[in-house]
């Protein structure tokens, strides 16, 4: 089954503390998609380990983790933390990655903000 990289970077967020895009804020996801652009649930059951997650922003080191289901919603597991980010991806299963597409995500402050999705291809060299 293929896996997509998939590269999510803040969009314009009015009336937040991110009102202007910044490329340099954002995740790099590795995931199964369907046809369709939504996250292949399924699939997703089967290669678990290889769906990764880099969070990076410009103001700290980047952050490594895994896509994880956490009490039926999409999340993210941080590597060394215990827990699973509260934050978390808002209405994931209704998201559609597709080359600029909008995806919402609530940061570490409680704050949803919107990404944009702007590099989709398959990922290569994908390991667990």
């Amino acid at each position: 089954m293929p896996l997509s990289s998939i590269i999510l970077r803040l969009a314009r967020n009015p009336g937040s503390d991110h009102p202007e895009p910044d490329s340099h804020d954002g995740y790099a996801l590795v995931a199964p998609l369907t046809a369709d652009g939504h996250l292949d649930e399924v699939a997703f059951s089967h290669c678990a380990p290889q769906c990764r997650v880099r969070r990076f922003t410009p103001d700290a080191d980047p952050k490594q983790g895994h896509l994880v289901r956490h009490g039926g919603r999409w999340a993210i597991r941080y590597d060394g933390e215990a827990e699973v980010a509260e934050a978390g991806i808002y209405r994931l299963h209704d998201h559609r990655f597709l080359l600029g597409s909008y995806v919402s995500i609530m940061d570490d402050d409680g704050e949803l903000l919107t990404y944009r999705v702007t590099n989709l291809t398959e990922a290569r060299d994908v390991a667990a």
